[in-house]
């Protein structure tokens, strides 16, 4: 049972951590804006990660993402890679030649987002349907992340302060074999080691063009805050192999982002429009645009996902949206599990907005009782 902090009212359905209800982030956000930078520092702070997106006037610029931290001499970027050595941008891991990275494979079908729009699964054969006898999917966790959401599904690398998982991008390509199906890039995620999975997918494309071995679909997960240049390279890696990106929409209400991962979704959403109106064109089947949205009780609500699903649908009512159960885990430990009727209402509420594909994900989470 947590407190909000400004109004005082008591709910299950507020975090403890953050001590904030959604009511009072949307309402009295420059009331709320300080209690919620405190909680991120303090959940950072544990993990010896840099407090804040670093904004040191005199520091070295990162371009890699849309945080554009201003990192100072001997300090770190939000994501903990990148270093200013000297006056100099220096990255720690996440370069061709060496990622903190692991990987595994995933018995196919897996309980990926886009699962239910995958070529696996779709009853129209196309040019990218792959021999069903490869039944694996290489799934690679990136450890590190341009967000702080303190609601993180895969939050325990980052108690690897002394990380030991670390590949070039050729060694994570061997990891590829005749019967691997497709890669899915994750984490963490990607946006932080992005240089690292493009090296290392274009290794795997150039293997199969040349006959080595045959096609393997690149795929994405990420929270998609990477820089515009590598957006666009992984839209044409998943374009050409038959995969796809799935973009983890937190909030569309820049106030709840904030609130929930410590950063804004400015490069998200601008990411999101650009491929949906200039890259999505270029094929319809397989999906190559794909959305999805944990449904945090308390804060991501059906109206929050009304708002996100008709950001969506204005684009295109065609992009798919899953949505998904949450299980608390992190500095939201004390939220309850996502509700079978949050779930449905959430749906209804996207489907109200417009979309045309609305999907339920890992309902084996939902709990039968409302809150």
């Amino acid at each position: 049972m947590g407190r909000c902090r400004i109004c005082g009212r008591e709910s299950n359905l507020i975090a403890g951590w953050l001590g904030l209800c959604r009511e009072c982030i949307l309402k009295e956000f420059s009331r709320a804006r300080p209690l919620i930078e405190r909680a991120h520092r303090e959940s950072r702070r544990e993990f010896n990660l840099p407090e804040t997106v670093p904004d040191d006037e005199s520091g070295v610029v990162c371009p890699q993402c849309g945080n554009r931290c201003r990192i100072g001499e001997g300090q770190y970027g939000f994501c903990g890679l990148k270093k200013n050595a000297e006056g100099r941008l220096k990255q720690v891991a996440g370069t061709p030649s060496r990622a903190r990275v692991e990987y595994y494979y995933d018995a196919l079908p897996t309980n990926c987002v886009a699962s239910w729009v995958c070529p696996e699964g779709d009853q129209h054969a196309t040019k990218f349907r792959l021999m069903l006898r490869r039944k694996k999917n290489l799934a690679v966790f990136y450890a590190a992340c341009t967000f702080n959401c303190l609601f993180c599904q895969n939050w325990h690398f980052r108690y690897d302060r002394e990380y030991r998982h670390y590949l070039s991008a050729t060694q994570l390509a061997n990891a590829v074999d005749a019967d691997t199906n497709c890669v899915c890039y994750f984490g963490g995620d990607p946006a932080a080691q992005i240089t690292h999975a493009i090296a290392t997918s274009r290794i795997i494309l150039s293997r199969s063009k040349n006959g080595h071995q045959q096609n393997v679909r690149i795929c994405w997960e990420t929270n998609g805050s990477m820089s515009r240049p590598f957006i666009r390279k992984m839209m044409e890696l998943s374009l050409e192999s038959g995969g796809c990106i799935k973009f983890d929409l937190k909030a569309l209400d820049y106030r709840l982002n904030y609130a929930l991962t410590g950063v804004s979704n400015t490069t998200t959403l601008s990411n999101f429009i650009w491929l949906a109106e200039n890259m999505l064109p270029k094929r319809t089947d397989p999906p190559p645009l794909v959305a999805s949205t944990l449904l945090v009780p308390g804060y991501v609500t059906p109206e929050e996902v009304y708002k996100i699903a008709r950001f969506i649908a204005r684009l295109n009512p065609d992009i798919p949206y899953s949505l998904l159960g949450f299980h608390p885990q992190f500095y939201f430990n004390d939220l309850p599990i996502t509700s079978r009727r949050h779930a449905e209402e959430a749906r209804a509420a996207a489907e109200d907005a417009g979309l045309r594909r609305v999907h339920i994900g890992n309902r084996h989470l939902l709990i039968r009782d409302d809150y």
